[in-house]
Parts: structure tokens; sequence; C-alpha cells
């Protein structure tokens, strides 16, 4: 088993998930729904009427007026994991299916009303974060000769092109709204931080500094003003590792940098809010929170 990242950690998700959103500003959460199984990770799609989330291998559309779930046909793919990213017009939807070949995650691209899913990462482990919003390129972790790091690809499938190289493990990318930077997360300052460099990988710069907190996942807002991430307590985890069924902390801060509040304490972790899940008009995020089975 490889320690940095997968296969994940064999852990008890007998949980119940309620998924819920908050407004970033006045703290206030709503919980649409709430499910006797375990569900992760929301994207919110441009249109606002809609969260992506997977479940038991599957992707499901949560229609936010009737509250209603339906399952999205991915063929083949019956595998998904956590990491899921719609285009930037919410047309297209690319998963994270771990390959029945070998158990190994890799990036597909299908229709988000279904359909036939297309490979876009022949090597593996990848685990795909982020879609530029262009549509043109996607950004994932990826495991390579035993490190973990960042690394782009065509939408449509090409070569790779590899952004870090450092010791540790880099992951979570993610586009700004403006193309210009690439969010992640690294070990590499011996705690797991909040990073940004630009989309060639130049001008890696750390944007967190909590020596108490380790810190995943960051999501800024569409217009582009602030940032989302979450937050382990130290002691609580490794650095490289975000497991489930810990006491964690929603964080947001200025995506120019600067100190962060914390929005939302919650029973989570793997599966709160691997992805994206801003709202289109950057108010509120959506994310999952769990309760253990007796």
């Amino acid at each position: 088993m490889n320690t940095l990242k997968k296969p994940r950690e064999a852990i008890d998700r007998r949980v119940f998930s309620f998924l819920e959103t908050i407004d970033v500003e006045s703290g206030e959460r709503q919980v649409l729904e709430q499910f006797d199984y375990c569900i992760e990770a929301p994207n919110w799609s441009s249109d606002g009427k809609r969260l992506i989330y997977n479940a038991q291998g599957l992707l499901y559309e949560f229609d936010l007026a009737s509250g209603s779930s339906t399952v999205i046909e991915s063929g083949y793919a019956n595998q998904c994991n956590n990491d899921h990213v719609l285009s930037p017009d919410s047309s297209y939807v690319a998963v994270s299916h771990d390959t029945h070949e070998d158990g190994q995650s890799r990036i597909y691209v299908l229709p988000i009303e279904g359909g036939h899913p297309i490979l876009i990462t022949a090597m593996a482990p990848s685990y795909l974060h982020g879609w530029s919003p262009d549509g043109l390129t996607l950004t994932y972790c990826a495991e390579r000769n035993g490190q973990y790091d960042i690394y782009t690809i065509p939408a449509q499938g090409g070569i790779e092109r590899q952004l870090t190289d450092t010791p540790g493990l880099d992951d979570g990318p993610e586009y700004s709204p403006d193309g210009q930077y690439i969010w992640f997360n690294s070990t590499r300052s011996g705690l797991m931080q909040v990073w940004r460099m630009r989309i060639d990988g130049s001008e890696q710069t750390m944007m967190t500094f909590d020596e108490q907190s380790n810190n995943w996942f960051p999501h800024v807002s569409p217009d582009g003003a602030t940032v989302v991430y979450l937050s382990y307590r130290k002691d609580d985890v490794e650095a490289n590792k975000h497991p489930a069924n810990k006491h964690v902390e929603l964080r947001i801060m200025p995506s120019v940098g600067g100190p962060s509040r914390i929005i939302a304490n919650l029973f989570g972790g793997q599966g709160t809010i691997n992805v994206n899940s801003w709202s289109p008009d950057s108010r509120k995020v959506a994310f999952v929170s769990y309760k253990l089975k007796d």
C-alpha cells in the first residue's frame, strides 16, 4: 500500500452523510439531504441548479429545486472515486475511475447527461482535480516513479506535462478562475499547506503558514476573491494523509494571501470537499459532513 494517497486507507465508512451548503459570509448552514450511506465531493454546476456527487462508485446529480437525485450513466466507469470535475460549461464531467484491470485510478471524460467514458490518462494512478477555464486542459495529482506530483494534460487526451518535482506529496491542483494560476497543497514544508503556482509550474509560492494544521484542497471562488480549504488538526493526522472520520474545519482566506478564518467545524475529512463546490455566485459552498452509525 502506498502511504501517500492510494489505495485508500481501510476505514469504517458506515456513516450517515449530510449534503450541506454554507453561506461563506454569514456561516449559515443548510442540510439539503441526508443519506444512510457514504456520499462524497459535491461539484456545483455552472447554472447553479445541480450538485454532482459520487456514491458507491457511481455519479449522481442532485437537483436543488426538487431535492431529488438521479444517477449519471457512466458505462463501465462504475468505480468512480471522489476526484471528479465539471467542464466550465458543465456539459461534460471528468471522473477518476478505478480501472477494473488493475484497480488504479485513471481519468475519463463523459457527457454530463451520461454516456460512454473516454480514457484521457493511460498512465496510473491519476487523480483529477481541475479543469482549466478555457476548457482545454485538465490538472491532476499522479504518482510516477514513486513520487506524487502535479501534472496537466489536454482535456481531449495527449501527452501529460509534469509541473512539480519535489519530494513528498503535491496534491489537489485546481485552476484559478482567471486561468493564471494552479492552486494545490503540498507537504514540502513539513506540514500540508496550501500553495499556488503559474500554470507552467513557475513561481511556486506557499500561501498558508499554519503551524497547527494540515491544509488540503484549496478551491478558489468563481469571482477569484477567496479560497476555501479543509483543515485537519496537526496532531490528528499525518501530513500526507486526508482520512475520513475526523473533526475538521472549513477555512476561508483571501486569494491574494493573508489570514484565514473558520467558517465551519464538522465531522468529516475524506469526501467532504475534495473538489471545487463553490456556487456560481461565490456566496455558498457545498460539502458533505458525516455521522458514524452505531
